[in-house]
């Protein structure tokens, strides 16, 4: 599975809105591309991390490679939004999209592509591999929560994507 991640929209779902400097910024985005790769130990797949570049960016989009993760900055005057969407594009539907904005969620909804939203994505990055250390049990769903009894209820195209690819994390 290859992973596309709305960076800044992931940075922003762990910490509180403040006024950061740009040595700041730079630290975060370095933190959250070591939490990044440590997943990507216990759980292979391939990440591509995208931030803006737009406002304070390049006249060229950067992309550079740091700990294993495919890092990109959009250009100046290109949104990291623009950005992704050219990658879902690229690469289809082995592709799952973390990110909290409706455009790119709608956009890639539409292309067939799984869309995981930042905070679930978050805690699955927290929880780690201790998933697979326990594994899940008969009687829990992926989320660890115990199945209930009844009447099935068949789950929307999203969401049975979303589960899929929570899988597969």
């Amino acid at each position: 599975m290859h992973l596309i991640i709305d960076g800044y929209n992931l940075l922003h779902v762990s910490r509180l809105p403040k006024v950061v400097t740009a040595d700041d910024l730079q630290r975060e985005r370095d933190h959250l591309i070591d939490e990044l790769s440590r997943y990507r130990q216990i759980r292979p797949c391939e990440i591509t991390l995208v931030f803006d570049g737009w406002q304070g960016g390049r006249p060229t989009e950067k992309k550079e490679w740091k700990k294993g993760i495919e890092v990109f900055f959009s250009r100046l005057g290109e949104t990291a939004d623009e950005v992704i969407k050219r990658l879902v594009k690229e690469k289809g539907q082995g592709a799952a999209v973390i990110t909290a904005d409706r455009d790119i969620s709608r956009y890639a909804e539409r292309m067939g592509v799984a869309v995981i939203p930042s905070v679930r994505f978050r805690e699955k990055m927290e929880m780690g591999g201790i998933r697979d250390e326990k594994g899940v049990g008969q009687d829990e769903d992926e989320t660890g929560e115990m199945k209930r009894k009844g009447p099935s209820r068949r789950l929307s195209k999203k969401e049975r994507r979303i589960r899929f690819a929570l899988r597969k994390l």
